[in-house]
């Protein structure tokens, strides 16, 4: 081993060991409030604290420099609130761990190319899962993980991403199904301030209350959903995988055209894949949809301004729209599309209501349909484009399945209730309430009388 190799294993270790006791030293400082307040009043300490303060922003400074970021992080006239300099700290951090990665690639041989990377190294499963996800040839030890190099999808929308600390405002302008209008408003675009805050301003103007700013726009649809009276009907068994058509969609014309298919249905499957490593608030990347004889794929990062088309369906009352665990998903369409839901199912409520002991869909699926997934994509980069097969197969069996996994439960809700309603009652008012929920972000609406 010579000198070079002897630093570098050194190295580190004394870094880690420092980092480690700045760490604890700094759990010891005064916490914010009270205590801090009181021996901030002596002139000791308070120049104390600015000298330390000072320092550990230049070495931070010299440190972002060396790595080519943005290093004005003690000019006050550049870089004044806190909030600023945070965002300065997290740039440098992933620019840091970005450069960190790819030379940890170089070591262990991992080859750079222009294509998202898809490496091998998982083993395939035993056991043999369905048609759709038996494995050939090479494709058997096929694993995805982050791919670095692939452009933000962010950059080609049409729309500015919100990334501020205001509460979010319902991004809908027209109101499919309605038994209530939206009110009327106008949005201030012109006006050079954050959407929301220009938005109460006018709403204050016009003696609004908060309520009215931030509700949930279908709120009076959803308090006045009565699921109907016809739910006893036949099961009829899924159809394989094989045997349904699956459609990529990708243009508004297929938007369209697959919204005017839903809108016949009496049920339909939906699901999102939403990505979030590395990313504020992440953003959904792919939408399947599933009707009795159709799959469909819509790319939502190629139709993301579009993609209020499905308003109307979504919001159809006459179409009972079946979801599994849809807390983040609603949450999910209304933030990134403007996209509400009236009349859902969800099967991860039914799952708890029959005390099935495991509600998730992977138990669902070896349950009522002896389908074993395939969850080696569960943490897959969803932005890749385009998406290989066996990423497109995954996806869709996550709703392929899902109205039969319906069919089941409906029937075992109404026999453990003697053929009551009471059981399927309540999973469509916690499934209503899941569609009450409104996109949270930042303070409450309630902190706005302060600005």
């Amino acid at each position: 081993m010579n000198v070079t190799d002897s630093l570098l294993r050194e190295l580190p270790i004394h870094a880690l060991g420092t980092v480690v006791a700045a760490t604890k030293a700094s759990t010891g400082l005064p916490q914010s409030g009270d205590e801090y307040d009181f021996y901030r009043s002596f002139p000791g300490f308070r120049a104390f604290c600015d000298s330390q303060g000072n320092r550990l922003l230049g070495c931070m400074s010299q440190v972002m420099q060396y790595h080519g970021c943005r290093s004005h992080i003690r000019d006050r006239s550049k870089v004044g609130e806190m909030e600023d300099k945070f965002d300065l700290l997290v740039d440098a951090n992933d620019a840091v761990l970005e450069k960190v990665g790819m030379l940890l690639d170089e070591v262990t041989g991992v080859a750079r190319n222009k294509q998202p990377i898809l490496p091998a190294g998982l083993q395939a499963p035993k056991t043999i899962i369905s048609s759709w996800n038996r494995k050939k040839g090479k494709s058997e030890t096929f694993r995805l993980l982050h791919a670095k190099n692939i452009q933000r999808p962010q950059m080609k929308f049409k729309e500015r991403l919100d990334n501020s600390n205001t509460p979010f405002i319902p991004k809908i302008f027209v109101k499919p199904n309605a038994q209530r209008p939206l009110p009327d408003k106008q949005r201030p675009e012109d006006l050079d301030v954050p959407p929301a805050l220009a938005d109460f301003i006018h709403q204050q103007r016009l003696k609004q209350t908060e309520e009215d700013m931030f509700a949930h726009p279908y709120k009076y649809e959803l308090d006045h959903f009565v699921p109907a009276e016809t739910l006893l009907e036949e099961v009829k068994p899924f159809l394989p995988l094989q045997d349904v058509p699956c459609h990529f969609v990708t243009t508004l014309d297929q938007l369209v055209e697959l919204n005017e298919k839903l809108l016949r249905c009496s049920e339909i499957a939906v699901d999102l894949e939403h990505h979030s490593y590395r990313s504020f608030l992440g953003l959904t990347c792919l939408m399947q949809i599933s009707t009795r004889t159709e799959d469909f794929i819509v790319d939502v990062l190629e139709l993301r301004s579009d993609m209020y088309i499905l308003n109307e369906s979504f919001t159809d009352p006459a179409i009972i729209k079946v979801f599994h665990g849809a807390d983040s998903d609603i949450e999910w369409l209304q933030k990134d599309f403007g996209l509400y839901v009236v009349n859902m199912f969800d099967t991860h409520q039914a799952s708890r209501i029959l005390n099935l002991g495991r509600n998730s869909l992977d138990h669902l699926l070896r349950l009522y349909c002896s389908v074993e997934s395939d969850k080696r994509f569960q943490l897959a980069d969803w932005r890749i484009r385009p998406l290989p097969e066996e990423m497109i197969q995954y996806a869709r069996a996550d709703t392929h399945y899902l109205l039969y996994i319906y069919d089941k439960m409906r029937t075992e809700l109404l026999n453990s209730a003697n053929g009551q309603q009471i059981l399927l009652q309540l999973v469509w008012q916690r499934s209503r309430d899941i569609c009450l929920k409104v996109n949270a972000r930042g303070f409450s609406p309630g902190e706005l009388t302060c600005v």
